[in-house]
C-alpha cells in the first residue's frame, strides 16, 4: 500500500499527469519549476518523495523521464501506449511483395512489447490460420536477422516475396513450415531467405473478431 500525499506532492502529481496527458512527454524540472510557480530545487525534492512512496519512477537520478505508477507500481495506462509502423503487408499463403514503407501505424502496449525498433506487418492469407493467425491481422515483429527452430518469423523470399511462417533450420536448407494442413513446408536454399522479425504478438484483423 502507498503512503499517502501531502498538499504539495499531490499537486505536483496532478500537474504530471496533466502534462504528460496534452504533451505525451513528461515536463523538464525547469519547465515544471516554471509551471508551479517554485525552485527547480522543490520541484526535485518533491519528486524524490513521488519516487519513495511509489507513485513515479524515473530512469536515473537527473532523467527527464518520469513515469507515473499504477497502484500495483506498474507504468500507469497513460504512458504505456507507443505508435509503431505497419511496413508495407506481408503474406502467409501466397507471397505478396515487400514494400519497405509505412502503410500506417498501429499503437501497442509498451509494458507488453518492450523491444526496440518493432513494427507491424499486415497478413494475407490463412496458412497460419492453426497457430491463431488470420487474414488481416497484424504481426507484431521484433527486428532478427536469426531465427531458432520453431520460431515464427517474418521472412523475405528471394529479396521481394514476404512470409509468415514456422522456421527450421536444415544442414543444408531452411524450411518454412505453415501451420494450415492444406499447405505444405517450403524449403529454401540459405541465400533465398533473409530473416526480417521474429513474430512476437497478434492484433487480431476484422476477420478474427467475426468468428
Amino acid at each position: 500500500m502507498r503512503s499517502e500525499l501531502t498538499a504539495k506532492q499531490q499537486q505536483v502529481l496532478n500537474y504530471l499527469e496533466h502534462a504528460i496527458r496534452h504533451a505525451g512527454v513528461p515536463p523538464s524540472l525547469r519547465q515544471a519549476a516554471l509551471d508551479l510557480g517554485v525552485s527547480h530545487a522543490a520541484v526535485a525534492q518533491t519528486l524524490r518523495m513521488l519516487e519513495e512512496k511509489g507513485y513515479v519512477k524515473r530512469e536515473g537520478r537527473y532523467s527527464r523521464t518520469i513515469y507515473l505508477l499504477n497502484r500495483a507500481r506498474e507504468t500507469s495506462a497513460l504512458q504505456r501506449w507507443r505508435e509503431v509502423p505497419i511496413i508495407g503487408r506481408i503474406t502467409a499463403g501466397l507471397p505478396m511483395y515487400a514494400q519497405e514503407e509505412w502503410d500506417g501505424s498501429i499503437v501497442i502496449d509498451a509494458d507488453v512489447y518492450r523491444g526496440q525498433n518493432i513494427f507491424a506487418l499486415q497478413v494475407r492469407g490463412d496458412s497460419m490460420k492453426d497457430t491463431g493467425i488470420l487474414n488481416g491481422d497484424l504481426a507484431i515483429c521484433e527486428p532478427r536477422q536469426y531465427a531458432r527452430n520453431g520460431e515464427i518469423i517474418a521472412a523475405l523470399i528471394r529479396d521481394e516475396e514476404a512470409t509468415v511462417k514456422r522456421f527450421f533450420l536444415h544442414n543444408d536448407h531452411i524450411e518454412l513450415r505453415p501451420e494450415n494442413t492444406e499447405y505444405s513446408s517450403v524449403r529454401y536454399p540459405f541465400s533465398e531467405v533473409l530473416i526480417q522479425g521474429k513474430v512476437i504478438g497478434i492484433q487480431r484483423g476484422p476477420e478474427g473478431f467475426d468468428r
